[in-house]
């Protein structure tokens, strides 16, 4: 699905990213993890195409990322960001609608189709009582579930999402990743994603890259990727790593 290839890059001048190179299966869940300024979200943007590496390869489906038109490259990866949709006076179902443009030709309107495809994606995601509601009548959390929403009516096969439980309490923090993970399930989604939270990167990821100072630590599960050890040198803190209680992935407890 996406082969990540010795990629170096600078934004402004300044070394981001240092030879870091990893796959992604199809239909998996690939977190990002590591301390701020470790070159997370500068990762993220290149494999959206927004920045092109200074060396090294992209590819997404064996094609490297930045040979896509935008407008193809938008009918298969949606990206969604930390800061979610702007507080404007659009309707939900509008906003939804826009994830519905990358499919249309220059000039066209929305069919049918279109238009039943959002009503289906605002009852899956429990929005459709929001319906006629404008984005700056909602919550944090009600605004970044419609940003779901809108990128699951793109249809992408791949979903790039940063930091999207940031702001979140901790009961929106599940219900939106328990959504994303339900779509993935259902419909063979691959998800790169970047969290700060390494508890639910543990819980919601099959794959996970530590990143320090622009180069990857470890490749990993859960398991072999939050140690003590590791984490300790990383984030420069003392960790207690424990199994969780049901699903036996590490959990990491903060000393004091």
């Amino acid at each position: 699905m996406l082969q990540v290839e010795s990629v170096f890059q600078n934004v402004n001048g300044k070394p981001i990213l240092d030879q870091v190179s990893f796959h992604v299966k199809k239909g998996s869940c690939f977190g990002i993890i590591g301390p701020n300024g470790s070159g997370k979200t500068t990762l993220l943007k290149s494999i959206s195409g927004y920045y092109r590496p200074v060396s090294g390869t992209i590819r997404f489906q064996g094609k490297e990322v930045h040979e896509f038109s935008r407008k193809k490259l938008a009918q298969k990866m949606a990206v969604l960001s930390q800061e979610s949709l702007p507080n404007y006076p659009i309707t939900v179902f509008d906003t939804v609608l826009m994830g519905r443009y990358p499919h249309l030709k220059w000039y066209q309107r929305e069919g049918k189709k279109d238009l039943e495809k959002v009503d289906e994606i605002l009852e899956l995601t429990s929005l459709t009582h929001l319906r006629e509601q404008t984005l700056d009548t909602l919550s944090g959390g009600e605004r970044q579930r419609v940003a779901i929403a809108k990128a699951m009516a793109q249809e992408p096969e791949l979903l790039l999402l940063d930091e999207p439980t940031t702001y979140l309490d901790i009961g929106h923090q599940i219900s939106l990743l328990k959504l994303v993970k339900t779509w993935q399930n259902e419909s063979g989604l691959t998800v790169i994603m970047v969290l700060h939270d390494l508890n639910l990167a543990s819980q919601f990821c099959d794959q996970l890259l530590l990143l320090h100072q622009g180069k990857v630590v470890k490749i990993g599960s859960s398991k072999e990727v939050i140690k003590k050890d590791m984490l300790e040198k990383v984030y420069e803190t003392i960790p207690e790593i424990i199994p969780h209680p049901k699903t036996d992935v590490p959990q990491v407890i903060l000393g004091i």
